[in-house]
């Protein structure tokens, strides 16, 4: 009698076997994808947490009394961040050397004028002059707006790009001088100033009027998207929901099992 009992009772033991190592790799996997949704959901608050003193940093330097140029160099030389800040520099366009980077403003397709500021010392400081539309591409359509002498420049200090920003980002054409990324250095190299002679950042001019109204100034936009908030709930709620399907899960197996 006790060998046909002792076989019955490894059957069974075998046969449920199978379903244990399910529920294993089951709860295993629960918990990669609720580790994956949890930590991203995190992460995405981090990112909030960043973006807002980055954003409240950018409300402080533009109400910031405007630094000499000098001053934002020496920041820049040492590595610190100079997006955004005021800077005043004194110097004369050099209105045969302009380069256009297309863009669009409040609807209106055209073109950021960025003219060479020539310096005292010889350097020259590209200058976003702001914005003119299509039909004003060429400086013969906007001549009064061509400033000479010397001219004082009130703005915001524009840190230079390392590389394109993105892949689907057309590449620029020199010859037709349409840039559609900031690369300082071929700005520079196509209009004949050596790399010795060129500050590394850019400068966006203020709202100051310029003569019949072109460029239109004062063009910086300041509209960084955050979305890290909406983000981070996604997760989370993805989490949440992740963890009832579990618990009814459980649940409902208990209510299927059969009674003793």
């Amino acid at each position: 009698m006790r060998g046909p009992a002792r076989s019955t009772v490894a059957e069974v033991s075998a046969s449920r076997m199978p379903g244990r190592g399910k529920a294993v790799l089951t709860g295993i996997a629960f918990l990669v994808a609720l580790a994956i949704l949890l930590s991203l959901g995190t992460w995405q608050m981090q990112r909030l947490a960043w973006k807002e003193q980055l954003l409240a940093d950018m409300a402080e330097r533009r109400i910031a009394a405007p630094a000499p140029l000098a001053d934002i160099e020496a920041m820049a030389a040492k590595g610190d961040d100079i997006e955004y800040r005021p800077v005043t520099v004194t110097g004369i366009f050099a209105n045969n050397r302009e380069r256009h980077f297309f863009a669009t403003w409040r609807g209106q397709t055209g073109y950021y004028v960025y003219t060479p500021l020539q310096l005292a010392d010889g350097r020259f400081l590209f200058v976003n002059r702001g914005f003119v539309p299509f039909e004003a591409k060429e400086p013969e359509m906007r001549k009064q707006g061509q400033l000479t002498g010397e001219q004082t420049v009130i703005g915001l200090a524009r840190a230079r790009l390392a590389e394109k920003p993105s892949s689907i980002v057309p590449d620029n054409d020199v010859a037709k001088n349409i840039f559609y990324w900031k690369d300082l250095d071929v700005m520079a190299s196509s209009v004949a100033i050596p790399a010795d002679k060129l500050v590394p950042f850019f400068v966006d001019a203020g709202d100051a009027l310029n003569p019949k109204g072109l460029p239109i100034g004062a063009v910086t936009q300041f509209d960084l998207p955050n979305n890290h908030l909406q983000y981070a709930v996604t997760w989370y709620g993805l989490a949440a929901a992740l963890v009832g399907v579990a618990l009814y899960a459980v649940f409902r197996r208990k209510g299927d099992r059969p009674a003793p």
